[in-house]
């Protein structure tokens, strides 16, 4: 029988989360539901509310970095059984489609409906109902929820003595981050990094680069707070401005530059990637793994730089990390003291505190919010 769960959505853009009651339907074959633990407070459900990043239905309950515990298995679903912990994936990995059979699973074509609310295979299909009418889900998951029915394509399991509430940030921001680094900027060691925005994302990619092997990890951040808490998690140095990361970096390397910029800035506008572009030497590469409006267009880059001095801008998503491989894989790096997790949670919020995680989010005052659920 469908049950009702507590979550925390949005009714439309721009607009700000608040607590509402829905309906939410059984699992069916190819799905589970869960109880949910904890979710991280990611700044792309904040995307969602200023109207950043669209989507196709409101209300819309937000949520995609989470972990908890299976409180029931559709049928014809084998796998997965009654108590099992998983982690979310905001990313589903179907394993059989053409990038997923490229080891690319973070660009499964599964990706394609993220935004809509629905299910991949029914866009029509909504799992969580208000009064009746279609609630959207997060990239199909909603974490911001007591329950959440999702596909077994977005969960995946884990060890069950691994804390759920550290668990859950390996869902998004943590291997983000971490790949930003240790994929899409390929660093290696020796390397001179800079990385512009330590939240959860930078942060991530600053503790990437150091497991590279990178000499030299720059940091950048407006806020004092975050400037300090960079050193924790790899940084060398940290500053308030590109421009002065970009001096020193060219000051290290006979004027050359950065072999790697990472942006990971909460609001990415196009003068970011060209001060990026800016800071790294001949055949550097700059990596975009921050949003903003995704609707914009246009940076200021010089096209003679970009084609005479062999320069790259990679996009990342999720860092190019592949969910089912690098989801315990991080974790397994946690439990042996080589991945910092605990330390990146600034603030525990609960449910109804949402909106204030995101006031806060936006104040500099966290690396990463958490909600925890209760028992």
């Amino acid at each position: 029988m469908p049950i009702t769960t507590r979550v925390s959505l949005v009714r439309g853009a721009p607009g700000v989360y608040e607590t509402a009651t829905v309906e939410l339907d059984d699992p069916r074959q190819g799905e589970v539901t869960v109880k949910l633990a904890a979710s991280g407070l990611c700044h792309s459900d904040d995307h969602v509310a200023t109207g950043d990043v669209p989507v196709a239905v409101y209300p819309y309950a937000g949520g995609h970095e989470g972990a908890g515990v299976v409180t029931a298995v559709g049928p014809h679903t084998p796998g997965y059984e009654v108590g099992d912990h998983v982690v979310f994936s905001f990313l589903p990995a179907c394993g059989h489609c053409e990038y997923c059979a490229r080891g690319m699973s973070n660009l499964c074509d599964l990706g394609a409906s993220l935004l809509t609310g629905a299910r991949a295979e029914d866009p029509t299909s909504f799992r969580m109902t208000e009064n009746g009418k279609p609630v959207g889900q997060q990239c199909g998951i909603s974490t911001f929820s007591e329950y959440t029915t999702a596909s077994i394509d977005s969960v995946v399991k884990i060890d069950k003595s691994i804390p759920l509430k550290s668990a859950a940030l390996v869902g998004c921001g943590v291997p983000t981050g971490w790949g930003s680094a240790t994929r899409s900027a390929d660093i290696a060691p020796g390397a001179v990094v800079i990385v512009m925005g330590i939240g959860g994302i930078g942060a991530n990619a600053l503790q990437g680069a150091k497991h590279a092997g990178a000499s030299t990890i720059i940091a950048v951040d407006p806020a004092p707070f975050k400037q300090k808490v960079a050193h924790e998690f790899g940084a060398t140095h940290a500053f308030s401005n590109i421009e002065e990361a970009t001096e020193l970096a060219q000051q290290l390397t006979n004027g050359q530059g950065a072999d790697a910029t990472i942006v990971t800035i909460g609001v990415v506008q196009g003068e970011h990637i060209g001060q990026a572009l800016a800071s790294i030497r001949k055949a550097g590469t700059v990596v975009v793994t921050g949003l903003g409006d995704i609707t914009k267009v246009g940076a200021p880059i010089p096209l003679g730089e970009l084609t005479l001095f062999q320069k790259r801008i990679q996009g990342s998503l999720f860092g190019q990390s592949n969910p089912r491989f690098d989801i315990p894989d991080l974790l397994r790096m946690y439990r042996n003291g080589d991945l910092k997790l605990d330390e990146l949670i600034t603030t525990e919020y609960s449910l109804d505190e949402v909106a204030k995680a995101y006031e806060d989010m936006h104040a500099g005052t966290n690396i990463r919010g958490v909600i925890v659920f209760d028992d």
